[in-house]
């Protein structure tokens, strides 16, 4: 019985702890490193989504400025153009007068309206395309910079 108790002994591989430990401290320095990294890239993203938003925030100013100034300059020459208009109704002196006087004005309306439409549209989307530039470049850099790592 004492040959069977023999054959049917089990070894365990001994433990070292100072490899263990070896390995632990590898283990740890490591993930300190990766997490460096990862602080590294997420603080250089925030960084560049900031200047990304103040340049934004610039261009939106500056762009709001312009479509302001467009919108300002359509008043302004709409109520020249009725004034004018206003002054002109005042020496009629005849019905077929007063009819010319008016299809000529409401011609002018429309045409002055159509061209500051499209005037506000060309301004409005040159706005919209300096506003969205930076953010999509940022976000681009992002995506560029993700697939890298």
């Amino acid at each position: 019985m004492s040959k069977a108790a023999k054959s049917e002994t089990i070894e365990f591989p001994s433990f070292d702890a100072s490899k263990a430990t070896e390995q632990f401290r590898d283990f740890a320095e490591k993930g300190m490193e990766q997490t460096k990294e990862v602080y590294a890239r997420l603080k250089s993203g925030a960084e560049d989504a900031q200047k990304a938003l103040e340049n934004s925030f610039e261009t939106v100013r500056s762009a709001s400025s312009d479509v302001s100034l467009k919108a300002i300059g359509a008043m302004r020459a709409n109520a020249e153009l009725t004034f004018s208009h206003l002054e002109a109704l005042v020496g009629v002196k005849s019905v077929q007068e007063f009819v010319e006087l008016q299809t000529a004005f409401v011609r002018k309306s429309v045409e002055l309206g159509v061209s500051q439409a499209k005037d506000l549209q060309v301004a409005s989307s040159k706005a919209i395309e300096e506003i969205s530039q930076p953010v999509k470049s940022a976000v681009e850099k992002s995506l560029k910079d993700l697939k890298v790592a």
